[in-house]
């Protein structure tokens, strides 16, 4: 039955009487096989529909609310939503009135009306007639019974009146091992049955051999798509210092097609780091650090000739970097302050400590030495007051002991103020094109 015809002034069946002439035509209908569920998934009619039926049976207002039928029969909410929809497709419940679901009030449980359907009068020839003129179809009583279906009558009767109970779930039954501590029971049988132990004579030759073979073949797991974006988030984790502490899966989902292109762990730290460097100790959120400098860039670098080259070059950005910074870790002599009035407080220094040194400045020697960590202290300040002094020694240095050691010793801004009085002074020896 359609949802048009499951209300009361809509259907062709006729009021229940009783409870107990109303659970014949539920019986009836379990038994015909004419109905079929509309949907296709779902419980199918069985014990618990009578179970349900036979409940709302015995209610002298047909409310029966969801919840009340959960806490009486121990059903979950949507098996009785479920059955409650086939009683309704069956033609045996009608809605009188709909429930109500407004916010802010308590919800209102449907109002039914127990139904017996037409096709319950036609297939047992049952008559049936109205009581007074001009009352709806509904209102109509049974009368008389054709004789031929009087036994099939009876036998819904008793079916009607026997107690429905809810099945029980099966269980496999426990079978308890008889113990028998120092092998001093009185029970001859095994508890192996019928296992077949050879004898040891053939178990020391080494001809018997086991029924269940090992495979010997079988080689180390392979890992699956998910598996891959796990281990590439937990590689990065421990290999960049700013992932320190992030979740382990939301990497992994960032980092997702990464790992099916292939992606390792240092290919991801070179391509996020590549536009600019990133400090641990200012990152709030690493995961969205990590969305944000990959976003789609795996479209980008599509083939490991691409990967390796801007690994290649986060490399070598990352040696220059070591590079300035490395006259910090020499004697704790640092770069120098950043700001510009600090920077001109130190260079008065510095020209204070020139003026003094003018007179008796240090004799120090460049070929003699084997490598810029054998110099003093003193050594290094009178070597980086000569460069401050004379540029053009520090572009001597560049070509004796190489560019990393020459930032070392004289400091990163005193090497590109040379190279920068160098490039100047190249300019000015041009001749003008005009």
């Amino acid at each position: 039955m359609d949802a048009a015809h499951q209300w009361l002034s809509s259907t062709a069946g006729r009021i229940a009487t009783c409870a107990h002439s109303w659970m014949q035509a539920v019986h009836w209908v379990a038994g015909s096989g004419l109905y079929r569920p509309a949907r296709q998934h779902g419980p199918k009619w069985g014990p618990t529909t009578l179970l349900i039926a036979q409940e709302i049976s015995k209610l002298s207002v047909c409310r029966p609310g969801i919840e009340y039928l959960m806490r009486k029969l121990k059903l979950s909410e949507r098996t009785v939503q479920y059955h409650l929809g086939m009683l309704r497709e069956a033609g045996l419940l009608v809605y009188c009135v709909m429930g109500t679901r407004a916010s802010g009030q308590p919800n209102q449980a449907s109002v039914f009306e127990r139904v017996i359907p037409v096709e319950f009068d036609e297939a047992l020839g049952i008559r049936t007639m109205l009581r007074n003129e001009g009352d709806a179809a509904y209102k109509r009583v049974p009368v008389g019974a054709a004789e031929e279906h009087r036994s099939a009558l009876g036998k819904l009767a008793k079916k009607a009146a026997r107690k429905v109970r809810k099945t029980r779930a099966k269980r496999a039954p426990k079978r308890r091992s008889r113990c028998t501590p120092m092998q001093g029971g009185t029970s001859t049988g095994s508890s192996a049955g019928n296992t077949y132990s050879p004898p040891e004579s053939k178990l020391a030759s080494g001809e018997a051999k086991s029924p269940t073979q090992k495979n010997s073949n079988r080689g180390p797991k392979k890992l699956n798509k998910i598996g891959r974006r796990y281990q590439l988030a937990k590689e990065l984790i421990q290999l960049v210092p700013w992932l320190k502490g992030a979740s382990v899966p939301r990497i992994a989902w960032i980092v997702r097609d990464c790992a099916d292109a292939g992606w390792t762990a240092l290919e991801v730290q070179a391509i996020a780091e590549q536009e600019r460097p990133i400090v641990a100790a200012k990152v709030r959120r690493p995961s969205g650090l990590l969305a944000d400098r990959l976003g789609s860039l795996h479209l980008l670098f599509t083939t490991p000739e691409r990967r390796q080259t801007a690994v290649q070059a986060w490399q070598d950005s990352r040696i220059q970097e070591q590079a300035r910074h490395a006259d910090a870790a020499f004697n704790g002599l640092g770069e120098g302050p950043k700001s510009l009035a600090a920077r001109r407080e130190m260079d008065e220094a510095f020209a204070a400590i020139q003026s003094q040194l003018a007179g008796d400045k240090p004799d120090v020697g460049l070929t003699p030495l084997a490598s810029i960590d054998d110099l003093t202290s003193e050594e290094v300040v009178g070597l980086r007051v000569e460069g401050m002094q004379r540029p053009e020694v520090i572009l001597e240095m560049l070509e004796v002991l190489g560019e990393l050691d020459t930032r070392r010793l004289y400091t990163s801004r005193l090497v590109d103020q040379a190279l920068a009085l160098e490039a100047i002074a190249a300019r000015r020896t041009l001749t003008p094109a005009f």
